[in-house]
């Protein structure tokens, strides 16, 4: 049967990508994975000791809440599916999610939030930015602010990272005045980056020569004409050069063949085992997407099938980084731009909705098995504790150290690091 799910906005002009995973794998008795306890590497112990990291999963187009995280089944608004009970008592999520309520333990859950937006590209802009949009101003992603407010010299990755499909190697024009040393860079899952090993018949010693004389030349040249064009040049420049010795960072090759089992055989759980290996080795934040949840025909079985491939592979990640330590300073965080709507429509879909949707939360900087808020009988309206875009954005950076409440200072201006009038879920927050 050939669907449309795609509302053909801007942002959902590509066709449905073919999903390689298969169907729901099992309803409320579903076995729990069981990924081995791989060593703890060197890198992950320091992690886990001093680095924070931000990983967010990015559920593109809009994941219902009713299938996901606040079920209300046996209501004219909850659809077919039942809600099973999680690791945490009393907590309850939808059947499509098996293997994530085993998890619920690590996790935590937002349902209250309220942002009124209904747009593609505006959710995404405000869910990512935490602003509202505004003529003439441009604020910098979530991830361009976590990789400049968790800047040091010890990374060894940039601070910024998608993992896309194909071979990446692009850079984002998402860091606005923060400059374009904390944009993203795009890197293809299970592989290196593109041109990032010494091209025939350039040996290594030949390759540190070189290197030496551009640092001689750019040091002399910057002791005249140092501006901040040339600073960022020279950090990209270096940048590259240390992508090129950690190479096998990006080789998911090299991971146990019982683990990548685990994570699936698809494109979703190569890029989440991707993820990992990069915040394991010093990436300040790392995106990873999950599409395409516009579903505004045939929503059940969609969901049906995009579930069956999300909920294990994301299962597994909690619990591979959870054996390895890193969920002590790791804040992972799914969210898309907005939810869908309690209505079911007459192509048994549900369209966008901005007014009382949920996302999901786990790791360093936030209690774990915690229920943020609360939805009506019906997931119709905010009932307890509303939240919107700008409240979210405090409350992640806060859960990985970062201070919101701070200024940046730009061009010797102060810019204000997230929406002064908003303020962080403090409950939520260790």
């Amino acid at each position: 049967m050939n669907c449309n799910y795609s509302c053909n906005s801007p942002e959902h002009t590509v066709a449905r990508r073919t999903f390689l995973g298969g169907m729901i794998a099992g309803a409320a008795g579903a076995s729990m994975i069981n990924v081995p306890a791989f060593a703890l590497p060197p890198i992950a112990k320091k992690m886990a000791s001093q680095q924070k990291n931000m990983l967010l999963i990015w559920l593109a187009g809009g994941v219902s809440q009713f299938e996901t995280w606040d079920p209300k089944p046996a209501t004219r608004t909850g659809g077919p599916f039942r809600a099973i009970p999680s690791s945490v008592p009393g907590t309850h999520v939808s059947e499509l999610i098996p293997y994530t309520a085993k998890q619920m333990h690590r996790l935590s859950l937002i349902r209250s939030i309220d942002t009124q937006t209904t747009d593609h590209g505006l959710g995404a802009y405000e869910m990512r930015k935490g602003h509202r949009k505004q003529p003439g101003r441009e604020y910098p992603e979530l991830g361009a602010v976590c990789a400049k407010g968790l800047d040091s010299p010890d990374r060894a990755l940039p601070g910024f990272i998608r993992v896309t499909g194909g071979n990446g190697g692009g850079s984002g024009n998402d860091s606005a005045y923060l400059g374009p040393r904390y944009a993203s860079l795009s890197v293809g899952a299970g592989k290196p980056p593109i041109y990032s090993e010494l091209p025939k018949g350039i040996e290594a010693d030949a390759y540190q020569r070189r290197q030496l004389l551009r640092s001689q030349l750019g040091t002399n040249f910057a002791q005249k004409r140092r501006t901040a064009s040339t600073d960022a040049f020279t950090h990209s420049f270096d940048q590259a050069a240390a992508l090129m010795e950690r190479r096998a960072i990006f080789d998911s090759s090299r991971e146990p063949e019982k683990l990548k089992e685990a994570y699936g055989h698809h494109q979703f759980g190569r890029h989440c085992m991707m993820a990992r290996r990069l915040l394991e080795n010093g990436a300040s934040f790392v995106e990873v997407t999950h599409s395409n949840y516009d579903t505004h025909n045939e929503n059940f079985v969609f969901h049906l099938e995009q579930m069956g491939e999300f909920d294990k592979t994301f299962a597994t990640l909690i619990d591979d980084m959870a054996q390895r330590g890193m969920l002590e300073n790791t804040f992972v965080l799914v969210m898309s731009e907005f939810g869908r709507t309690p209505k079911i429509n007459r192509k048994y879909g549900r369209d966008h909705w901005g007014k009382s949707w949920s996302v999901a939360v786990a790791g360093g900087g936030v209690h774990a098995g915690a229920i943020i808020g609360k939805t009506n009988e019906t997931g119709e309206e905010v009932a307890d504790r509303p939240v919107d875009h700008g409240d979210l954005f405090h409350t992640f950076l806060r859960a990985v150290g970062i201070d919101s409440k701070e200024d940046f200072i730009i061009a010797g201006k102060p810019v204000p690091m997230a929406d002064p009038a908003k303020a962080a879920i403090e409950e939520l927050l260790i």
